[in-house]
């Protein structure tokens, strides 16, 4: 288990030596435990998140309760991507935080670009 979070550690230096959100253009973020998936649009220059989405509100509103991970993901990834377009945010870099880019985060990047995001 050690050496899976390292390496996931290693990953995310990596990506983040590259990326950096900005005010015009801010970083969409992602976080998954075994469970829920999590997003946050960061701007790193004010240190100050903008927006965030995550599974649990979905569950909680009841939108999908036999739905598959992925689809939560998606639904996330919708989520976040209003709650960008209500502030004014319509593209961002995108953080894959040292996740391999399949499975539930693609899913989270393409309901994010299917609402309107641009990355």
């Amino acid at each position: 288990m050690a050496n899976k979070l390292e390496g996931r550690a290693r990953r995310k230096v990596r990506v983040r030596k590259k990326i950096s959100g900005t005010t015009e253009r801010p970083r969409l973020t992602v976080f998954r435990s075994n469970k829920q998936i999590y997003a946050q649009v960061v701007d790193d220059i004010k240190g100050s998140t903008l927006a965030s989405a995550t599974s649990l509100k979905i569950e909680k509103v009841g939108d999908a309760p036999q739905a598959n991970k992925s689809k939560l993901a998606e639904q996330v990834g919708e989520a976040i991507a209003q709650a960008c377009i209500a502030k004014g945010i319509k593209t961002v870099v995108f953080d894959r935080n040292g996740y391999i880019y399949h499975g539930r985060v693609k899913a989270l990047a393409d309901g994010a670009r299917k609402a309107g995001l641009v990355f």
